[in-house]
């Protein structure tokens, strides 16, 4: 796998353009569990009869905030319970290194604004769990912490309306800003797309990846598992994003100017 990397590393030295696309994977090695293993929440049906994408919807916010917000603040306290890894602070100093790197996560815990990614260049296609806003009249909340140890659902202080994170709901559209923001990066085209820690199960994830190799670039998988594009990617490097992207990081590094 040494070469591997050397030759993934070189490839991202020479790069003008580079996509990184992380998933739960990456944050996996923060210790927070992926979608499918968050305590067994989402193995099956909840307590009360349903199952997690229709406890999780923009309609049962709606219908039943409370109910919704029972399982919000499962993922917010997860998220608040776990911080940047190794593998978050690599993809923060590539972008630094590589002025038109950017970063689409489907990741909704806020570790890449914390390792120092650049917000303008941070394509957050599934949202965040903070700051709240209210519902009513639109106010922020930032105490995402405060209202999980409070009775649910999460009340605005100004108008007593009911709060909600800025996160992509089952049964909800993706931000618009965010696909416009990715659609036009990806007419710009790339030289290189990193895949770390993704299943690649939704279109928006594997058109960027497909893309690029028709167009010539390269394209890589950090993973420590086979997924959806493990057959269609140039360069598989199998590991946990954790060891793997520090590592890669020390090579291009070394390549001197990669800008």
């Amino acid at each position: 796998m040494q070469q591997q990397i050397e030759r993934v590393a070189l490839a991202i030295a020479l790069a003008k353009r580079v996509l990184v696309i992380t998933g739960a994977g990456l944050s996996a090695d923060s210790g927070l569990p992926t979608y499918r293993g968050l305590g067994g929440l989402y193995n099956g049906h909840t307590a009360e009869g349903l199952s997690i994408e229709a406890a999780l919807s923009g309609p049962m916010l709606q219908r039943d905030p409370a109910l919704c917000w029972k399982y919000l603040a499962e993922l917010g306290r997860a998220c608040l319970g776990a911080r940047a890894n190794a593998g978050h602070l690599a993809i923060a100093e590539l972008q630094q290194l590589k002025p038109q790197c950017w970063l689409l996560t489907q990741n909704i815990d806020g570790y890449h604004r914390a390792a120092g990614s650049p917000p303008e260049r941070l394509i957050e296609i599934h949202g965040e769990l903070a700051p709240l806003f209210c519902q009513s009249c639109g106010a922020e909340d930032a105490e995402l912490a405060e209202h999980l140890e409070r009775p649910l659902p999460p009340r605005c202080r100004q108008c007593g309306g009911i709060l909600r994170p800025p996160v992509v709901l089952f049964e909800e559209m993706l931000p618009e800003a965010a696909i416009a923001s990715l659609y036009a990066e990806l007419g710009k085209g790339f030289d290189l797309v990193l895949s770390v820690g993704t299943s690649a199960s939704f279109p928006y994830i594997i058109e960027p990846v497909l893309r690029t190799r028709e167009g010539g670039g390269l394209t890589v998988e950090i993973n420590p598992g086979r997924t959806d594009l493990s057959d269609e990617v140039d360069v598989r490097l199998q590991g946990r994003a954790l060891d793997v992207l520090p590592e890669l990081l020390s090579h291009i590094s070394a390549q001197g100017n990669c800008k």
